[in-house]
């Protein structure tokens, strides 16, 4: 991978973190980022479909646990998604400016 698609992965990696600063840009940069240069940047297209699915799979686990609080085994668990939702995407960025694919770990992989 040359330099140039390494600093649009780790962009797009680190584009999850837009969500803490604009309502919904989480979720809507990834996405345009994967979406306008995986055409230009085939290798982008893996790292675009792991962040989605692990947005996806966030989501998921978010409501599971939001079950799960009323059996109060929730709330511990909140905290442990909360924590990878800060960590993976950092990782991710990490292995992506290395010229590595990062794998999430525990995800659904739906695309």
């Amino acid at each position: 991978m040359n330099q140039e698609t390494r600093n649009w992965a780790m962009l797009l990696h680190l584009s999850v973190f837009a969500g803490y600063l604009v309502p919904m840009a989480g979720l809507i940069a990834p996405i345009l980022i994967w979406q306008l240069k995986k055409e230009q940047m085939p290798e982008l297209d893996a790292h675009g479909k792991e962040v989605a699915n692990f947005m996806i799979s966030t989501f998921i686990y978010g409501l599971v646990c939001f079950v799960l609080t009323f059996l109060l085994i929730g709330i511990p668990l909140f905290v442990v998604l909360a924590i990878a939702s800060i960590v993976l995407p950092i990782l991710g960025a990490i292995k992506a400016n290395n010229g590595e694919f990062y794998r999430y770990p525990f995800l659904i992989r739906i695309l």
